[in-house]
């Protein structure tokens, strides 16, 4: 078994919000809605988007993906501790601003090692991939932070219509990642930070697996489970140790 593509997961794997999102959130919102709690929105955040996730799968809703996070931000202001009449009169102008900042490197930022690692694989011939459970606007960021290129194809669970830990989503980009009409799983690493959604999606694919765990501020962002056990988990520290890991299943081939 060779290795030829590795897939990376986009938030908190490749890239993370510039500044953490609750505090662009604040910045938003202020003018409109008043200084509200860091510590308050930042669990309003987290509890409205599990709730919009599980209602509404995938972006779903007549509105696409603007009016799925118009009610994850209505929620998060709310939550926070805005009044609903005040939020209700000004989410047409809150709206458009936050989806137009996490659009492009105003919101988002490369981990220091994205590039790097992105580079070295290239230039030991590895394809690179992209599977996120994002909307459309992934696209637009991965454009201003210039990495593209690197990642063929690029694949969103909103354009898809489905998302990790689905087995389709892995088994088409494995149909697609090489010019010559495909890659076995067996000849592909994932990498992302859900433990459930990438790690364990990723290997019921048949897929190899690993899941990115940072040290120290870099790994705030990362979606841990509380109490989450990682004994038999293949985990690495940064992106610059799948290198290591693919030199030696490679060498071992």
């Amino acid at each position: 078994m060779t290795i030829k593509l590795v897939t990376f997961d986009a938030l908190h794997t490749l890239l993370t919000p510039r500044r953490p999102i609750y505090v662009q959130y604040s910045e938003v919102f202020a003018p409109f809605l008043g200084v509200l709690s860091p510590d308050s929105l930042k669990l309003s955040f987290k509890t409205s988007l599990k709730q919009v996730q599980k209602n509404k799968p995938v972006y779903q809703g007549n509105a696409g993906a603007q009016g799925w996070w118009s009610e994850v931000i209505k929620r998060t202001a709310i939550g926070a501790g805005a009044h609903p009449q005040a939020v209700a009169d000004s989410l047409h102008e809150i709206v458009p601003k936050l989806m137009e900042r996490f659009s492009s490197r105003e919101g988002y930022k490369l981990f220091d090692d994205a590039l790097p690692i992105l580079w070295q694989l290239r230039d030991m011939n590895i394809r690179t991939a992209l599977i996120s459970n994002a909307d459309a606007r992934m696209r637009l960021v991965l454009d201003d932070l210039e990495v593209s290129p690197f990642l063929q194809p690029i694949l969103l669970s909103e354009e898809m219509g489905i998302e990790k830990p689905h087995p389709e989503i892995f088994r088409v980009v494995l149909q697609h990642a090489t010019p010559q009409g495909g890659t076995r799983a067996d000849e592909c690493v994932h990498v992302g930070d859900e433990l459930y959604c990438d790690y364990h999606g990723a290997r019921a694919a048949g897929m190899h697996a690993l899941l990115i765990r940072r040290h120290g501020a870099d790994g705030e962002g990362e979606h841990k489970e509380e109490g989450e056990q990682l004994r038999d988990v293949n985990a690495v520290p940064g992106l610059l140790a799948i290198l290591d890991w693919v030199k030696q299943q490679n060498a071992m081939s």
